[in-house]
C-alpha cells in the first residue's frame, strides 16, 4: 500500500513540474567516486530553439577528472547523446582547467564540482506541450594516485514550449555563470614559431592589453605540440606577451607541424581561446620582459617540483631495477663476493663503493650516449646497446666466460669479481667496478616501475637536468649493495668463511649459464639461424680456450711449464671473439612477416604485426586492441607473455570481445616503433597500450602484467 502511494506521489510530482514547464533531472548516479547528473540553464525549450545542458559532477575530495586535453596523462570526459529525431547536441564548452603535477607529469584536470554545458537544439516542428527526453552515456577517467574508468547513464526531462522559456530557477544562475566565464575568442591577434629550442607564441590586443599577465599559461588542444611539464616563460609587451614555451613531438619528435596552434590562454584578467599562426613574434619592450617577482618563484617552484619528482621516480625505479629478472645474474657475482668478505667491514665497504662507482659512470656514459645519439636525430631509447647483435654477442661470450670462471674451469685474480679485469686488483676493487658496469648494461634493456615516467622526462630536458635524472636512477640501482656492504649486522649472520663459500659461488654460476643461453636466444632474434650457428661455434671455441687457460694455471700451480696452453687458450678465445663479431656483421635479420607476424603467444591467441596503418585500420573498424611494445631483450617483456598473454583465458576474453593482439618487435632498431613510443612518453619497453572499440583514449597498461588484469582491460575496451 505504501509502495503504491510513493508512486502515485511521484507521478503527481513529475506532472506537476511538466504542466510548470520545468525541467525535470534524471536521479544523480554515483558511480563510486563521482556523482553526476544533468542539469539545464533554462526550464524548456521553444521549437527551434537551443538550450544548455551541463553534465554537472561533484568529485571526491583529493581526485580530479580531466579536461579536453588531459595533458601528459589521463582521459578527457565523453558524452554520448541519445536524442529524438531532428534534435542535435553541439560541443562541450570546457570550462578553464587546473594543473595537477604528479611526479614529473602535469595533467590538466578538474576537481570538486564542474559544469560541463552542452548547446541542445531543437527542431523547429517540435510539439509545443510535449515533453522530450535527454539521455547521455558519460564515459570519463577519476584519478588520485590511481585512475579508475567510471561511466553514468544520466536522463534529463525537458518539456517543449511557446515562446522564450524563463531559467531554471535552480541551475540558471549557476550554468549561466559557467558560461560566462568559459574562455571564448576575443578578438586575439596570436602568431607562433619554432625558435631554436623554444617554441613561441606571441598573443596581443583586445582584452590583454594593460592586464596582469602574472601567472599567464597556455592550454593547447593538442596534446603533441608543447611539453606540458615545462615551465611557460613570460616576456610582457604593451599590446600582450610572449610565451616561451618547450616545442612537443609534432615539433621535434617526428611529427606534423601543426598549420595553426589552438588553445586556452589563462590569465588572472580571464580565460580566452587562441588560434595563432605561423609568423614572427613582435618584439618586447624594454623594460617589460621579466616577469614579476611572483611569477618568477610560482615558475621556479614548479621547475624544482617536476626536477624533484623526477629524481623521486628515477631513485625508486632503479631501487625496483634490482628486482628485474635480467639482473639477477650479474647480481649474484656480488652476492659470492660479498659473501666471501662478509667478516672483513673494510674489504665490504671498499667494493660497495667501488661497486657504486662502476654503476654510476656507466650509467651516466650510457645515457651521455643516448642523448649524443638522440641529438643527431636517430629515434633510439633507453636499451639501445641491445639492438646491436655485436653487443648482444660479446655479451653472450663475456657471461659465458664468467660461468666458466665462477664454475672453476679457469681463474682470474684472486677474486671472482675480477673477472674481466684482465688483472688481479687488490682487494677485488677493479672486479666490483666491472661488476657494476656489467649490471647496468644488462639491465639497461628493463623498464621498471616509475622508470618510465622518469626516463620520459629526462629525455625532453637540457642535459645537465636528464644526466642529473639517470644519476638519481643509477643511485637507486646501487643502493640496496652498497647499503648491505655498510651494515655490518647484516654480513655477520652469515657463517664464517669456509667451503661453502666454493660450493656458493659455483652453484651461482649457474645464473650466468642462463643469461649466456638467453642472450644467445636474442641474438638468434635480431640475426638469423646462420649467424646463430656461428655464434655457438664462437661459444664452443671461447669454453675450451676457458679450460686450455685453466689447464695452464693448474699445471703451474705444481711447477710445470704451460706457456703453450696459455698461448693457445688465449687464441682460442680471441678467435670466439673474432668469429661472433663475423657472425653479427654478416647477420640477415629475420623480417618482420617471418619473425612475429602470425606468431602464437599461447592457446589461441595469435599476435599479428603492429604499424600505424594496421592500429588505424582496425580502430575504423571499431575492434578493441591491444598493442605489445615488447623486443626479444626485454626480459620483463618474455615473462609478462609467459605469465598474463599465453592462457586460454586471456585467448576467450579477446575472442568474446572481437579483440585483436598486435606485436611491435623492437628487437632490432625500429625508428617507427621508436617514434610510436615517444608519443606516449616513453622511451623503452615493455609498454601495453589497449585501444577501446568504436574510439576513445587509448589506456595504458602497467609494466608488470597479470593475467586478470589484461582480461579486465579487454573486456572493458570491448564494451
Amino acid at each position: 500500500m505504501f509502495l503504491r502511494k510513493a508512486v502515485l506521489a511521484l507521478q503527481a510530482l513529475l506532472a506537476a513540474t511538466l504542466l510548470a514547464g520545468a525541467a525535470l533531472a534524471g536521479p544523480v548516479v554515483n558511480s563510486g567516486h563521482i556523482e553526476s547528473e544533468l542539469v539545464a540553464q533554462e526550464a524548456g525549450i521553444a521549437p527551434g530553439g537551443t538550450v544548455y545542458v551541463a553534465l554537472r559532477q561533484k568529485i571526491i575530495p583529493g581526485w580530479h577528472t580531466y579536461w579536453r586535453n588531459p595533458g601528459d596523462a589521463g582521459e578527457a570526459t565523453k558524452i554520448a547523446w541519445t536524442l529524438p529525431q531532428g534534435w542535435s547536441a553541439g560541443d562541450m564548452v570546457w570550462p578553464t582547467p587546473i594543473k595537477a603535477k604528479l611526479g614529473p607529469l602535469l595533467d590538466y584536470a578538474y576537481e570538486g564540482e564542474v559544469f560541463i554545458p552542452v548547446p541542445i537544439s531543437a527542431p523547429a516542428d517540435a510539439e509545443v506541450g510535449t515533453t522530450i527526453s535527454l539521455n547521455a552515456a558519460v564515459s570519463y577517467l577519476v584519478c588520485e594516485q590511481v585512475c579508475v574508468p567510471e561511466d553514468a547513464k544520466l536522463t534529463l526531462l525537458l518539456p517543449v514550449v511557446a515562446g522564450a522559456p524563463s531559467a531554471d530557477p535552480k541551475w540558471g544562475p549557476i550554468v549561466a555563470e559557467v558560461l560566462a566565464k568559459a574562455p571564448k575568442p576575443a578578438g586575439l591577434k596570436a602568431v607562433f614559431k619554432l625558435d631554436g629550442q623554444a617554441l613561441k607564441l606571441a598573443v596581443t590586443g583586445g582584452p590583454l592589453k594593460g592586464a596582469d599577465m602574472a601567472g599567464a599559461y597556455f592550454f593547447p588542444y593538442s596534446p603533441k605540440v608543447i611539453e606540458h611539464a615545462a615551465e611557460q616563460l613570460i616576456d610582457r609587451g604593451p599590446e600582450g606577451l610572449t610565451l616561451s614555451l618547450k616545442p612537443g613531438y609534432d615539433f621535434v619528435g617526428g611529427g606534423t607541424p601543426p598549420v595553426e596552434l589552438q588553445g586556452v590562454l589563462s590569465t588572472k584578467a580571464g580565460a580566452w581561446e587562441v588560434t595563432a599562426t605561423a609568423g614572427e613574434p613582435p618584439a618586447v619592450a624594454a623594460g617589460l620582459g621579466a616577469p614579476p617577482a611572483e611569477t618568477a618563484t610560482d615558475a621556479g617552484g614548479a621547475v624544482a617540483g617536476g626536477l624533484a619528482g623526477a629524481l623521486v621516480f628515477a631513485f625508486l625505479g632503479g631501487l625496483i631495477l634490482n628486482l628485474m629478472p635480467c639482473v639477477f645474474p650479474v647480481l649474484s657475482m656480488k652476492a659470492a663476493s660479498l659473501a666471501g668478505h662478509a667478516h672483513d667491514a673494510g674489504k665490504t665497504r671498499l667494493q660497495g663503493l667501488v661497486f657504486l662507482l662502476g654503476v654510476v659512470t656507466t650509467f651516466l656514459a650510457l645515457a651521455g650516449l643516448l642523448l649524443a645519439v638522440r641529438a643527431g636525430g636517430a629515434a633510439v631509447g633507453w636499451g639501445f646497446q641491445l639492438q646491436s647483435p655485436i653487443v648482444i654477442a660479446a655479451l653472450a661470450l663475456l657471461m659465458l666466460l664468467v660461468a666458466l670462471n665462477m664454475s672453476g674451469v679457469f681463474e682470474i685474480g684472486t677474486s671472482v669479481q675480477n673477472v674481466g679485469s684482465g688483472a688481479s686488483a687488490r682487494d677485488g676493487a677493479t672486479g666490483a667496478f666491472f661488476t657494476g658496469a656489467l649490471a647496468v648494461v644488462v639491465a639497461a634493456p628493463c623498464t621498471a616501475p616509475f622508470m618510465a615516467g622518469a626516463l620520459g622526462y629526462a629525455l625532453t630536458q637540457p642535459a645537465i637536468v636528464s644526466l642529473a635524472v639517470f644519476l638519481a636512477l643509477a643511485l637507486g640501482f646501487a643502493a640496496p649493495f652498497v647499503a648491505v656492504a655498510f651494515i655490518p649486522g647484516l654480513l655477520k649472520l652469515l657463517p664464517r668463511p669456509g667451503v661453502w663459500m666454493d660450493v656458493l659461488k659455483k652453484g651461482l654460476a649457474f645464473p650466468m649459464y642462463g643469461a649466456a643461453l638467453w642472450l644467445t636466444w636474442v641474438f638468434a632474434q635480431q640475426a638469423g639461424p646462420i649467424a646463430l650457428g656461428q655464434v655457438l661455434a664462437a661459444g664452443v671455441l671461447a669454453a675450451f680456450g676457458a679450460w686450455l687457460y685453466g689447464l695452464a694455471q693448474s699445471r703451474r700451480a705444481v711447477g710445470k711449464p704451460s706457456t703453450v696452453s696459455t698461448i693457445v687458450g688465449l687464441l682460442a678465445v680471441v678467435a670466439a671473439l673474432a668469429l661472433a663479431a663475423s657472425a653479427a656483421l654478416a647477420a640477415r635479420p629475420p623480417t618482420a612477416a617471418t619473425a612475429s607476424a602470425e606468431a602464437p603467444t599461447g592457446p589461441g591467441l595469435v599476435a599479428e604485426t603492429w604499424s600505424p596503418e594496421k592500429v588505424a585500420e582496425l580502430r575504423a573498424a571499431g575492434r578493441p586492441i591491444l598493442v605489445d611494445f615488447t623486443a626479444a631483450w626485454c626480459v620483463t617483456c618474455q615473462v609478462n607473455e609467459k605469465v598474463a598473454l599465453s592462457g586460454s583465458k586471456v585467448a576467450e576474453a579477446f575472442k568474446a570481445k572481437d579483440a585483436v593482439y598486435l606485436k611491435a618487435d623492437w628487437t632490432n632498431r625500429d625508428p617507427v616503433i621508436a617514434k610510436a613510443l615517444a608519443q606516449f612518453n616513453r622511451v623503452g619497453v615493455p609498454l601495453y597500450v589497449v585501444y577501446p572499440k568504436n574510439g576513445g583514449e587509448p589506456v595504458i597498461l602497467p609494466q608488470l602484467l597479470t593475467e586478470g588484469l589484461v582480461i579486465e582491460a579487454i573486456e572493458k575496451a570491448g564494451v
